[in-house]
């Protein structure tokens, strides 16, 4: 099994970034699937979930009305558009489907 985040970089405030989640080895369009981050010095928090089939989303109170959540089954990929970014998302965001998690990618927003 592989999990392989992308997309992350360096951002100014206020700006957006889409992250990727391409899962192989698993049956993608029956697993859940999780973001994670982990910011410098801090424990690891969930971000957002996605369902199997796409149709229902979660998000942590940080990120609700900012982040959305998405999924292409017929890709093997999950994805996280972010929005409005600022310092406090700076991070390495993680996805996780299973009990298989990625190695993560980074964002950086910049004031």
């Amino acid at each position: 099994v592989q999990v392989v985040e992308s997309g992350g970089g360096l951002v100014q405030t206020g700006g957006s970034l889409r992250l990727s989640c391409v899962v192989f080895g698993l049956p993608f369009s029956t697993q859940v699937l999780r973001w994670y981050r982990q910011a410098a010095g801090k424990e690891r928090e969930w971000v957002a979930t996605v369902t199997s089939a796409g149709d229902t989303t979660a998000y942590a109170d940080s990120v609700r009305g900012r982040f959305t959540v998405s999924r292409d089954n017929a890709k093997n990929t999950g994805f996280l558009q972010m929005s409005a970014l600022n310092a406090e998302d700076t991070a390495v965001y993680y996805c996780k489907m299973s009990s298989y998690w990625g190695r993560g990618t980074q964002v950086t927003v910049s004031p």
